[in-house]
């Protein structure tokens, strides 16, 4: 076997076609756009490089064929709770199913992170936000969702035959908004009534013509509910406004949600159509015609999912019921108004047991389990799982 480092164009493109060879027999599977996994090592657009560096490998066999792939990321401004000794990162994993090709993948990173002082590995992950390339498949092989991992069954057993152990399970839930399949539970409909009418309280949706004013929205109730939380950082209204803009081409008016108080934001619901629907037309390519074929898809082609990406509630009103008060305003729009059937919240930690129960009160259900493994150096020191949020 032979290792190569990513060094050129050349060794980017059989990087992303690694990927394409061992996973296009598996039938669920569906073809990332190149521009998404590559942009994770370009640091013209991925400011998290700034913090550490990143290198590439790309596996051969005897005979030149590509077996396997892996990257290693060195970050400074990785921390998971509890961490007590610096912890690097390994993803966009590939391999053929072979223990020592997959040692040899995972050896290699081992020993560029522990050279650099780190003391344990943790993946697949991604250099960058936890909403993108992050965990291993291990239930729920059905069509990922934009910028989620999708891998072979038996990566598991590569991951856990090198010693790796379950940091945190990633836990998806789907839940169906067909109007005559699916009825919340009852409390929602009784907290509705507790706010319904109540002039001091309302919930609306997202308006395109105003994106500045719900970027600052956006910007207030994500830091008093989240920016506390491990590994987040206060989002300022310029950063909140980046990101509805970068959502404009896909996003759904109807699917995202605010809830005021008075005139101040207090809870916010943000959804997006699952546009993998229509990446999956597209073959890995972004260039003029297949921007051509994706904005006709989305014009013209029936997308009937959406994706949960971010949810939260400042401290105040946190048990009042005023989250369902606005699920049920959303309910009553999206079944009323639009064509979707099936909605997914994207991967919630199993150290967070409050938006587990949230998702499960929502009457929704499992639909994937990805795993954030990690592999301690030192095998005599003992291990530990993620802290559970208290």
């Amino acid at each position: 076997m032979k290792l190569i480092e990513v060094l050129s164009k050349n060794d980017e493109r059989a990087f992303i076609q690694v990927h394409v060879l061992i996973n296009e027999k598996e039938h669920q599977w569906i073809r990332p756009l190149d521009k998404d996994v590559l942009s994770v090592f370009d640091p013209r657009r991925n400011k998290h490089l700034k913090n550490g560096e990143v290198i590439r490998w790309i596996l051969q066999d005897h005979k030149g064929k590509l077996i396997g792939r892996i990257a290693a990321f060195v970050n400074k401004k990785y921390k998971n709770k509890g961490d007590k000794f610096p912890v690097g990162g390994i993803g966009f994993f590939d391999c053929i199913d072979d223990q020592p090709s997959a040692n040899l993948l995972f050896d290699t990173a081992k020993s560029w992170l522990a050279h650099r002082g780190m003391e344990a590995m943790d993946g697949p992950i991604n250099f960058g936000d936890r909403d993108k390339w992050w965990g291993l498949l291990t239930e729920g092989f059905h069509p990922p969702i934009y910028n989620m991992n999708f891998n072979p069954p038996y990566y598991q057993k590569l991951f856990e035959g090198y010693g790796f152990k379950t940091f945190y399970n990633q836990i998806c839930w789907s839940l169906s908004v067909a109007s005559d399949s699916h009825q919340l539970d009852p409390k929602f409909y009784e907290a509705h009534k507790e706010f319904d009418g109540n002039p001091d309280f309302k919930a609306v949706h997202i308006k395109k013509n105003q994106l500045p004013k719900f970027a600052e929205d956006l910007s207030a109730v994500y830091n008093k509910a989240w920016a506390k939380h491990e590994g987040n950082k206060e989002l300022s209204p310029q950063q909140a406004l980046k990101l509805l803009n970068s959502m404009k081409p896909v996003l759904d008016e109807k699917l995202i949600w605010f809830v005021y108080h008075k005139d101040e934001p207090v809870v916010m619901w943000i959804n997006l159509p699952d546009i993998n629907q229509i990446i999956k037309h597209l073959n890995g390519q972004f260039g003029i015609w297949a921007k051509l074929k994706f904005f006709l898809l989305k014009t013209f082609g029936k997308n009937d999912s959406f994706v949960g990406l971010v949810f939260g509630i400042v401290p105040e009103f946190q048990g009042s019921g005023l989250d369902y008060f606005m699920i049920v305003e959303a309910e009553k729009l999206i079944k009323s108004k639009t064509n979707y059937k099936k909605l997914e919240l994207y991967w919630q930690g199993d150290f967070n047991p409050k938006m587990l129960n949230i998702s499960k009160n929502l009457g929704s259900k499992k639909s994937r389990n990805l795993i954030t493994y990690r592999y301690v150096f030192d095998r005599e020191k003992p291990f530990e799982r993620h802290p559970i949020f208290s």
